[in-house]
């Protein structure tokens, strides 16, 4: 493939910055934004500057952040493409799985984990997963995609991690969907394991984890442990609202405020007025799944 100067590129052409393998290049675009091209035989016998049609490029990989863009192209470059294909099969089954497109910087991420978690089995190290549990019974989906990771690691890559990775992938995966730290996921997964224990102890009985309800409180309390995670100034409150639903919901509030308490003596976190006001009305129709609540009509 010839060197065609840039002022002569065509718009939507791809010109090499450094092969990788014969599938994968890195490259800059027409715009001069760094990506990372995979296609059959796009690396092949490719040299800087050579230009890449977009007719032979399977997908594209452009992160939105200059800094997240180097560190792809420095793990390309640091690491066997095979790890970046794993993971590119990996995160299109979860979106296909989910019904929802993830964060892009997941292949960056969940790349450089499977690597380590490679590493670590090469050196018979097994590092255990304390939140197996929980990620099994908050994220079933997520875990879901974990399993099948482990099934595509071992199809492609011939080794065959434990289960405990499963659970790790799966936590990469929720992550993904928040767009946040995979260290406020963990805490995140903490938080939620002691609202449920909460919830549990109040009503007698643990909710059945196959509802609809139960999967729309779960959502609720990760974006609400991401919102506790990255404290954002707070809306005006809205008084009247939040009196008629501690009003109507007397017994769901009681509860809201069991967890608003474990969650101040157990993590040091406020439970702000609205936040107070919305999980109290996602705990009462927890309740009414449960049998623990009548409707109430306003």
């Amino acid at each position: 493939m010839e060197n065609i100067p840039p002022e002569n590129q065509k718009p939507g052409a791809y010109r090499i910055v450094r092969a990788i393998g014969n599938n994968f290049v890195c490259a800059k675009d027409s715009s001069g934004h760094e990506v990372v091209l995979r296609g059959p035989g796009i690396g092949f016998k490719k040299a800087p500057g050579d230009v890449v049609a977009p007719s032979r490029v399977e997908k594209v990989y452009a992160l939105q952040d200059h800094s997240q863009s180097q560190r792809l192209t420095q793990l390309m470059v640091e690491l066997p493409p095979e790890y970046l294909e794993v993971s590119t099969q990996i995160i299109e089954s979860a979106e296909r799985l989910l019904g929802r497109h993830l964060s892009g910087n997941v292949y960056i991420t969940l790349t450089d984990h499977i690597s380590f978690a490679l590493q670590r089995h090469k050196n018979g190290v097994y590092y255990p997963n304390q939140l197996l549990w929980e990620i099994k019974t908050f994220y079933a989906q997520e875990y879901e995609v974990g399993q099948m990771a482990l099934e595509i690691i071992e199809s492609a890559l011939g080794v065959q991690l434990p289960e405990d990775e499963a659970g790790f992938i799966a936590l990469h995966i929720v992550n993904a969907q928040l767009d946040g730290r995979m260290s406020d996921m963990v805490r995140i997964t903490e938080l939620v394991r002691e609202i449920m224990a909460e919830v549990a102890e109040f009503y007698g009985a643990a909710p059945c984890q196959q509802g609809l309800d139960y999967e729309r409180l779960i959502t609720h309390l990760k974006f609400l442990g991401q919102r506790l995670a990255r404290p954002r100034p707070q809306a005006r409150e809205d008084a009247a609202f939040q009196g008629m639903i501690r009003e109507h919901y007397p017994q769901a509030f009681a509860c809201a405020l069991r967890v608003k308490e474990r969650l101040k003596r157990v993590f040091d976190l406020d439970l702000p007025g609205e936040e107070l006001t919305f999980l109290t009305v996602h705990l009462q129709r927890l309740a009414l799944a449960m049998g623990q609540a009548k409707e109430e009509n306003f």
